[in-house]
């Protein structure tokens, strides 16, 4: 059996880790490559390097960072943010990334993701959807979303869930489960889910949400958006059915560590990868 993960995000806001709630009032967090070393020896799967406001501002990502980063981390590591063409992806790479995360630039122009998966391989490429409700179900009922019955704490109302671009600043019009299973199509080796609405909220992962993605898709589903406790991981992992869970505020706040977090899981089953000892 394959084992869970579990990755804490380093969302970069002009050069310095930030966390914010719902994609807003941001907030100072660390010194990137401070905060990914200690990830990384607290026995981190992996890390994910997130520049939030590249595509918005429709610049390049901090290449520096990268490189500096990158120098004292020793788990993968993945970057996106404003990722736009097959040199920029050569670039993060050449940095000492190992894989990139596209965003914006995949939903805008899809073949993107089948380009860079046969320039560097579909291993290399992730695919980033924010996902936001936008429709509920009549008061009272609840949803089938052909995935059977799930623990009554996660049937929520809402029955679609819409793609956003540019850092969950602009609406797609796109159903966030198609265009999973597209973007799956078109080569990328891994879904990065991020529910909006339970973003830094420490209230758990949107669960339906996180479920319809991972049954609709053949490739690995990182869940993200809501951890506030490791209950919350377990959950997306077995309910949601994801192959790992991401988080931020509980891991940057030292609410609850690395390790604490994966002896939580592996007390429970979910087949997860030692942390080193100290």
């Amino acid at each position: 059996m394959l084992t869970k993960r579990v990755i804490p995000c380093l969302d970069i806001k002009e050069g310095r880790v930030v966390k914010g709630t719902k994609f807003l009032n941001l907030r100072d967090a660390g010194d990137p490559p401070s905060v990914a070393e200690a990830y990384g020896l607290e026995g981190a799967d992996e890390l994910v390097f997130l520049d939030i406001t590249a595509s918005h501002e429709r610049r390049q990502i901090l290449l520096d960072v990268v490189r500096r980063t990158t120098e004292r981390v020793f788990v993968p590591f993945t970057v996106g943010g404003g990722i736009r063409t097959l040199d920029e992806i050569k670039e993060i790479l050449r940095a000492g990334a190992d894989k990139v995360s596209l965003n914006t630039s995949a939903i805008e122009r899809p073949a993107f993701v089948r380009e860079a998966a046969d320039r560097f391989g579909c291993q290399c490429i992730v695919v980033a959807i924010d996902a936001k409700r936008r429709s509920v179900a009549p008061t009272g009922g609840t949803l089938d979303f052909g995935l059977g019955t799930l623990d009554p704490r996660h049937k929520k109302p809402e029955c679609s869930w819409e793609a956003f671009t540019h850092g969950g600043r602009t609406p797609t019009g796109r159903d966030a489960i198609d265009w999973a299973r597209e973007a799956a199509s078109l080569g990328a080796g891994e879904i990065l889910l991020t529910s909006m609405d339970c973003d830094g909220t420490k209230d758990g992962y949107d669960i339906p949400l996180t479920r319809a993605v991972s049954e609709g898709v053949r490739i690995p589903v990182i869940a993200s958006g809501g951890a506030g406790e490791p209950r919350h991981l377990f959950e997306a992992l077995t309910d949601g059915c994801a192959d790992a869970a991401l988080a931020a505020s509980i891991f940057h706040d030292r609410i609850h560590p690395v390790a604490e977090v994966k002896a939580y899981l592996a007390e429970r089953g979910v087949p997860i990868r030692p942390c080193p000892r100290p």
